[in-house]
């Protein structure tokens, strides 16, 4: 009883491999975006400041932040058995991948700061940190989060399960025949009646006469 009361209800319920797959890929790409800037500088492949794990809070706001917004709503995604939970997921996702898109952009107009400068010595190395920190991966996760939003949303034929047949709570009463008193009573047959042959009804004999006038006379009142 506790299972069924705590189950969705049917227009809610969706397997958990629906989207299952797009809440993985985006629980990696939001680890990526939020360990980034602490584990870049070991090989290279930073913003200013160029060190391990150096605290700033516009890498709190700009990396960390949106990054664990969408690795949470890629766990919802993996966990999530019905449809508002996917969505919600899915949802968050998709706000953080924005984020990390203008983020940079609106930063200093809400007074955040600036998440440095790429440590780079060509522009294709600039290029590459700009999208592989903030744009490119942002793009990403809100198309693997829409796409996850658009499969989680629809309700498939096979999600709808059919109906089952009630069952009554006690014996099902029978119904009594009605009988208006015109039908003929039924007659059942013995087995002897089915394998003997029907009598054949004797014909009357018929009187000659001789016999019927002699009852004629005797019904005939004597005259005197």
């Amino acid at each position: 009883m506790k299972n069924a009361q705590n189950a969705p209800p049917a227009g809610r319920r969706m397997p958990r491999s629906r989207g299952a797959l797009s809440g993985v890929i985006l629980v990696l790409l939001g680890a990526w975006g939020a360990l980034i800037p602490f584990v870049g500088p070991h090989f290279n492949f930073a913003y200013a400041p160029d060190q391990d794990w150096a605290w700033s809070a516009a890498r709190g706001w700009l990396e960390v932040l949106p990054g664990a917004a969408a690795a949470v709503g890629g766990l919802l995604l993996v966990i999530a058995g019905n449809r508002v939970t996917a969505m919600l997921g899915a949802k968050l996702a998709v706000l953080a991948g924005a984020w990390f898109v203008l983020g940079g952009r609106l930063a200093p107009l809400l007074g955040i700061g600036s998440a440095g400068d790429p440590i780079a010595a060509t522009d294709r190395k600039r290029a590459v940190l700009e999208i592989s920190y903030f744009s490119g991966l942002g793009v990403l996760i809100v198309f693997v989060a829409g796409f996850a939003l658009a499969r989680t949303a629809v309700r498939l034929a096979r999600d709808v399960q059919p109906l089952q047949p009630l069952q009554p709570a006690g014996p099902v009463p029978v119904a009594r025949p009605y009988y208006t008193g015109l039908e003929e009573p039924s007659r059942e047959a013995s087995p002897e009646a089915l394998t003997a042959p029907a009598p054949r009804a004797e014909e009357p004999k018929s009187r000659g006469w001789r016999r019927r006038h002699n009852v004629t006379e005797v019904q005939a009142p004597a005259d005197r």
